[in-house]
């Protein structure tokens, strides 16, 4: 699979614009419910005026509010980097944690985001990040059956080599953004219709 997703999408790489492993985590924060082009957007000017950890931590609420507003849900996002900030600045001595297990000490952060993070961020491979698109495109597809991203995590890193688990990640989340809509996917234009669950069923 990831060999032919390969050939429609050659050269890709974590699509979320960073120059360092806190603002990849900043930027995958904001990434939820939103386009990775408008958060591309809205970081410059967030990064500008907070670049670190210990400015975020102590920046007034309002103001980042209105530097994420964009990117929507911009009341809870903006609490949630300023709480990211304040932790990684008392219990990490202001840097991103570069492990799985304190990764997800960070306040809202969940494995989705450990895993950007860490694979992007620090070329570690722990796991498959399961966005809303791998979530949808390993069900309709045939992957995996189960109904929360923890388990459909779990049956992708067994199907899966290690080294490719980041690969696999973006290439189902371009898939799922380019071809494997949720409503109206384009089996004809996909290059696993052969091996697709769904694609198999609405042919029968």
């Amino acid at each position: 699979m990831v060999k032919k997703l390969d050939s429609s999408y050659p050269d890709i790489s974590t699509p979320l614009t960073h120059e360092n492993a806190f603002q990849l985590l900043v930027a995958t924060v904001l990434s939820a419910q939103c386009t990775d082009a408008q958060v591309n957007r809205v970081t410059p000017a967030l990064f500008e005026k907070y670049p670190t950890s210990s400015s975020m931590a102590s920046a007034p609420i309002r103001t980042l509010e209105k530097l994420v507003k964009t990117t929507g849900f911009y009341h809870v996002k903006s609490r949630r980097i300023k709480e990211i900030s304040k932790t990684l600045e008392k219990d990490f001595a202001g840097k991103v944690p570069d492990n799985m297990d304190d990764l997800l000490r960070l306040p809202g952060v969940g494995r989705k985001t450990a895993n950007i993070v860490l694979s992007a961020g620090f070329e570690k491979i722990e796991g498959i990040a399961v966005d809303t698109h791998v979530f949808r495109l390993a069900r309709r597809i045939g992957l995996s059956d189960k109904n929360t991203p923890e388990k459909i995590e779990e049956d992708l890193m067994k199907i899966t080599p290690k080294p490719l688990w980041p690969r696999l990640t973006l290439l189902l989340i371009l898939h799922g953004r380019t071809v494997c809509f949720a409503r109206k996917p384009k089996c004809e234009r996909c290059v696993l219709s052969q091996s697709c669950l769904y694609y198999s069923s609405i042919k029968k």
